[in-house]
């Protein structure tokens, strides 16, 4: 069993990685060492399939050591010849798979990609998938155990405790990386022009924000302050954020947690994602109370400049399909379009299956670039058509 001290050495690891890609290999450091394996690899990428996949960032770590031998290696030669792949792609999301579970009997004995990974001490490894912003996904691969060729209870336990922060780490690097800002200081962070950026102290009160992040509390609609503190307009909303804002500004020896919410509108316009993210602090002035959580607002800019309507007249979308369209353009997932419209998870999949087969789309991706490219535009332009109600 994890102790809590363990677990918050890992999610403070996490957290730092979030704002800087180039401390993975620090948080494998401490993982492997927690979790008591060899090592451990992640993917992230997109496509539905071998023929448009892509790959954004993969690595490969051993006890905190970046291991770009072994990931030229698979990704030269094995990745082609992985028969984990395309099942992992479209495996259920956060659901752990030996890899007896992604090969077959036949491929355990025969597959390259099996007998390299018997080689390089992932042979017995467990995998999971996770979804990703935009229609993305990411997955995870923890090698061998050290000590036993068994997993434990705990061990597994432990890992499944660790995939909505692992999530949410890649899911704020995405938003941060679209904003040109992924690796910069929090004293840059608030120059950054493609994302909303609140700085908190360890009291919960604002420290600094960007001008973006400023705009939106003078909008007032979504998010304001008040006393120095932040809140959400909708109470619902505001519940949900205070909530994210104490977990991730604990008491003395609660590990922080970040997390991810939607903040809806009361007027009823397309919601915002936050993400609430702890930082180890910064420079600060004697006395001061460093930065101690950030709250960033992806693509919050774009947030009024997509309209349903032109989306439905120009896409020949219906209503329906359209709010989804523009929910997954400002970087929902599945799931959060989903609770944000009320709707299942399977009727939104349709949805998107539609708009797919509407214009000639196999990728998610390429759905959002789409309905992207319509920024600023209208309802009734000349020559538009009006569309059917879903």
């Amino acid at each position: 069993m994890m102790d809590e001290a363990t677990f918050g050495l890992i999610l403070a690891s996490l957290h730092e990685t979030a704002l800087d890609p180039a401390r993975w290999p620090g948080f494998s450091a401490v993982v492997d060492e927690a979790l008591g394996v060899q090592g451990g690899s992640l993917m992230f990428g997109d496509g539905e399939s071998s023929d448009d996949a892509r790959i954004a960032f993969f690595w490969i770590c051993t006890h905190g050591e970046r291991r770009r031998d072994l990931e030229h290696l698979y990704h030269g030669t094995y990745y082609a010849l992985d028969e984990r792949v395309p099942r992992l792609r479209h495996a259920p999301d956060g659901r752990l798979f030996h890899n007896t579970e992604v090969f077959t009997e036949q491929e355990l004995k025969t597959s390259p990609a099996q007998d390299a990974f018997r080689r390089f001490n992932c042979g017995n490894a467990m995998n999971v998938r996770l979804d990703g912003p935009r229609g993305s996904r990411i997955m995870w691969m923890v090698h061998d155990p050290i000590r036993d060729d068994a997993w434990s209870s705990a061990q597994l336990d432990a890992i499944r405790r660790l995939l909505p922060h692992l999530r949410l780490t890649v899911r704020v690097q995405v938003a941060l990386g679209r904003a040109g800002t992924l690796g910069m200081t929090l004293e840059s962070l608030l120059e950054a022009t493609g994302v909303g950026v609140i700085q908190l102290d360890r009291r919960a009160r604002i420290v600094a924000a960007n001008d973006r992040a400023r705009g939106l509390l003078r909008a007032g609609d979504v998010l304001y302050d008040t006393g120095g503190c932040l809140f959400a307009h909708v109470p619902t909303a505001n519940a949900e954020l205070q909530d994210l804002l104490g977990r991730a500004l604990p008491p003395f020896g609660i590990p922080a947690a970040g997390g991810t919410m939607i903040a809806r509108r009361p007027s009823g316009p397309p919601p915002l994602v936050l993400h609430v993210i702890p930082v180890g602090g910064g420079e600060t002035e004697p006395g001061a109370w460093p930065v101690a959580a950030l709250v960033l607002v992806p693509d919050a800019a774009q947030a009024a400049d997509l309209d349903v309507g032109a989306v439905a007249d120009t896409l020949h979308f219906t209503r329906a399909e359209s709010q989804v369209a523009v929910l997954l353009a400002r970087g929902m997932t599945v799931r959060e379009v989903a609770a944000a419209t009320g709707r299942g998870d399977s009727t939104v999949r349709s949805h998107v299956k539609h708009m797919f087969a509407k214009q000639g789309l196999t990728r998610q991706a390429d759905l959002v670039r789409l309905v992207r490219s319509l920024v600023g535009a209208h309802a009734g332009a000349p020559g538009a058509r009006g569309t059917p109600e879903a």
